[in-house]
C-alpha cells in the first residue's frame, strides 16, 4: 500500500473523500467509497475508490482488493437496475488520477467504453438524478 500523504500531496479523490471537495456519494464503508464521476461515459458512471491512497491496482493488498471488487459488483448491479442497462461496464485505467479507482457505469454498447466520448460538463440535475437512482437501487438490493 502507498504511504500516507498529507496536504498538497493528497489526490483529488482523497480531498473528495475528506469532504474538502464536493462529491456525489452513492456508497461508503470503512475501506471504500463510491461517487459519481464529473465526466461520465453514460449517466450513472460511478468511481469505486479505496480510502487509502493506492496508485496501482496490482499493488493493492488482497483484503482491500476483495472489498473494492465486492463494492464494484454491488454498484454494477445497481447501475444496471437503475438505468435499465443490459450490462455494467467496468474499467480500471488509472492514468488521470494516481489513486486507484474502478469505473463502473451502465453500458448499452461497446462505444460506451470510449473515454474520448465522456461528457465533460454534465448538468447538476443529471448527476443528482443519477445519484438518487443509484442510491435507491442499492437500497432495494
Amino acid at each position: 500500500m502507498a504511504a500516507e500523504t498529507t496536504g498538497a500531496d493528497r489526490t483529488v479523490f482523497s480531498k473528495i473523500i475528506a469532504g474538502e471537495l464536493p462529491g456525489r456519494f452513492v456508497y461508503q464503508d470503512d475501506a471504500v467509497v463510491a461517487f459519481l464521476t464529473i465526466a461520465p461515459l453514460t449517466q450513472g458512471h460511478v468511481l469505486v475508490v479505496p480510502r487509502a491512497e493506492v496508485d496501482h491496482w496490482e499493488s493493492v493488498d488482497d483484503e482491500l482488493w476483495s472489498q473494492i471488487s465486492t463494492v464494484s459488483r454491488k454498484i454494477g448491479r445497481a447501475v444496471k437496475r437503475a438505468f435499465d442497462a443490459p450490462r455494467a461496464g467496468v474499467v480500471i485505467a488509472g492514468l488521470e488520477v494516481p489513486h486507484l479507482h474502478v469505473h463502473v457505469f451502465p453500458a448499452y454498447a461497446l462505444t460506451d467504453f470510449d473515454f474520448g466520448q465522456a461528457d465533460p460538463n454534465p448538468s447538476p440535475e443529471s448527476l443528482d438524478e443519477a445519484q438518487t437512482r443509484i442510491v435507491e437501487a442499492l437500497a432495494a438490493e
